[in-house]
C-alpha cells in the first residue's frame, strides 16, 4: 500500500468521513464525532453594526444619560466602600476561614441591595427566572454563556456568592476592596502551583456543609459571542457536588455588552451600554443538576451533561473551542493568517490527535509557511500534495476531498489549518509506521 492510500485509509477511520456518491460530501454525523463538522461561527468576535438613525440616537441620549450614569456608578461604589471595608477588616487577603458574626449579617443585605442599584443605574432591566438554590442545594453555581464583564449581574441575582479572580484584582483601589468582600478564590499568576491550589480550594469550599459562601463560576473560562456554548472547563465540577445552572440572555435589538477578543473595548462598551434608555438581561436559574457515581469520578462527563442541559434551554450548539483557541486565533493573526486558521475546536482535535497547544502551535507555523503564498490562508491541492511530497493522484484526491470543506458550496477547493493539522499527524504517524 502506498503511502497516500494508508493516509487515505486512515483517515477514511474518523466518523463521517465515508464519501458516500461521487463528489458529495459524507452524510453528517454529530459535529463533536466529526472532524468535519458544519461550519460554526467565530465564537470570538462580535461586530456590531449601526445606521446613520441609530448613531445620532446614542449621541443625543449620551450628552444627558452619559454622565448621569457615570456619576451614579462612581456615587454607588463610593458607598459600598466603607461596608466592604468592615466586613473584610482584620482579615487576610486570602482567607483562611469564611467571613461571619455581626459583620457579615450587617454589611452583606447593604452590598446585595447597592449591587442591584449598580447594575439599575447602568441602565439594565433584569428579569429573574426560576430559584436560587440554597447553599447546602447546590455549593456551587455555573454561569454561560460568558460574553461580557456585565455577566456579573449573576452575582448579584445569586446573592453575591464568591467568585473566582486573580490575585492583582483584589489590589485595584475601591474596587478590590468590593472584590475581597465576596470572599473570592484567588488565583495567581506567578504561583506554578496555582492551578492545583485553585482547585482544592473550590473542593475545600464546595464540601464544607454550608461554611462558605456558594461559589459562582463561568466554565467557558472566557467571554464568547453567544452563538454556542464552548467548552466547559472542569473545575466547577471537580468537587463532585450539586451544581445550578445560571443562563445568561441579552434579548437587546443593538448588542452593546458583548466583549470578545475582537470587537469593542472595555470603555466603548461601557459607553455604548450607558448610552442606552435600558438594556435587558434575562437570569435564568436552572433545576440543580446532582452528579451520579461515574460523573463524580469523571467531572468531565459531569461538565459535558450540564453543558448540554444549558444549551439545549439556550437553543445555540456546543462546540469544542476553548480559551487555547483564542491563543492560536492570535498567533494565526501574527503570523499573517485570517484569524480563524486558528480555530481548530482545540479540546477535540488536542483529544483525538494526542496533540498539545505546543505541538498545534508548531503545525499553525508550518501551515503559515505554505500558506503566506496561497489564497487567503488557505491551500489548494497542489500544496497538499507538495507538502505531503506525492504526486497528485486519484487517491490523493480521495484523501484530499475528505479534508475539503468548500466542496459542498461550490467553492474552489482548499483546506484549513485544521484539515492541514489533521493530515500532518496522519502523515507523520505513517511514515513513522512500518514500510509497505
Amino acid at each position: 500500500m502506498s503511502q497516500c492510500a494508508e493516509a487515505a485509509a486512515v483517515a477514511a477511520t474518523v466518523p463521517g468521513a465515508g464519501m458516500g456518491k461521487a463528489g458529495l460530501r459524507p452524510p453528517m454525523v454529530p459535529r463533536q464525532a466529526s472532524f468535519f463538522p458544519p461550519p460554526v461561527p467565530n465564537p470570538f468576535v462580535q461586530q456590531t453594526r449601526m445606521g446613520a438613525a441609530r448613531r445620532l440616537q446614542i449621541l443625543f441620549l449620551g450628552i444627558i444619560l452619559l454622565p448621569i450614569r457615570a456619576l451614579l456608578v462612581a456615587l454607588i461604589i463610593l458607598l459600598a466602600w466603607p461596608f466592604a471595608t468592615i466586613s473584610t477588616a482584620c482579615c487576610p487577603e486570602k482567607l483562611t476561614h469564611p467571613i461571619t458574626g455581626w459583620r457579615r449579617e450587617i454589611t452583606q443585605p447593604v452590598l446585595k441591595f447597592l449591587g442591584h442599584a449598580l447594575f439599575f443605574s447602568m441602565g439594565f432591566i433584569v428579569t429573574m427566572k426560576g430559584k436560587v438554590a440554597r447553599p447546602m442545594e447546590a455549593p456551587v453555581f455555573v454561569a454561560a454563556p460568558h460574553s461580557t464583564f456585565f455577566d456579573g449581574i449573576a452575582c448579584v441575582a445569586a446573592g453575591l456568592p464568591s467568585i473566582v479572580s486573580r490575585n492583582e484584582n483584589v489590589q485595584v483601589p475601591l474596587i478590590g476592596r468590593l472584590l475581597r468582600a465576596l470572599q473570592p478564590v484567588l488565583v495567581s499568576r506567578v504561583d506554578p502551583d496555582s492551578r492545583k491550589n485553585t482547585i482544592n480550594e473550590i473542593v475545600r469550599r464546595a464540601t464544607s456543609g454550608g461554611q462558605w459562601p456558594q461559589i459562582l463560576v463561568f466554565p467557558e473560562g472566557t467571554c464568547t459571542n453567544r452563538s454556542c456554548l464552548i467548552t466547559f472547563k472542569p473545575g466547577a465540577f471537580i468537587p463532585g457536588v450539586p451544581v445550578q445552572p445560571i443562563l445568561l440572555r441579552y434579548p437587546n435589538k443593538l448588542d452593546t455588552v458583548t466583549w470578545t477578543w475582537q470587537g469593542y473595548t472595555f470603555i466603548q462598551l461601557c459607553m455604548l451600554t450607558f448610552c442606552q434608555p435600558f438594556t435587558k438581561v434575562e437570569v435564568e436559574f436552572m433545576p440543580v443538576q446532582k452528579p451520579n457515581d461515574e460523573e463524580k469520578s469523571d467531572p468531565v462527563l459531569f461538565a459535558g451533561r450540564v453543558r448540554n442541559l444549558m444549551a439545549e434551554a439556550l437553543g445555540i450548539p456546543i462546540t469544542d473551542h476553548t480559551y487555547e483557541d483564542c491563543r492560536l486565533m492570535i498567533s494565526a493573526g501574527q503570523l499573517t493568517l485570517p484569524m480563524e486558521a486558528g480555530l481548530v475546536e482545540f479540546t477535540k482535535i488536542s483529544r483525538k490527535l494526542k496533540l498539545d497547544w505546543d505541538g498545534i502551535r508548531k503545525q499553525l507555523d508550518e501551515y503559515a509557511i505554505i500558506a503566506s503564498s496561497s489564497k487567503g490562508g488557505r491551500i489548494g491541492i497542489e500544496e497538499f500534495a507538495e507538502y505531503l511530497k506525492l504526486p497528485v493522484s486519484d487517491v490523493l484526491r480521495q484523501l484530499f476531498a475528505l479534508f475539503d470543506r468548500a466542496q459542498c458550496v461550490m467553492t474552489p477547493s482548499c483546506v484549513t489549518c485544521l484539515d492541514f493539522t489533521f493530515g500532518a499527524v496522519i502523515n507523520s504517524n505513517s511514515t513513522s509506521g512500518p514500510a509497505h
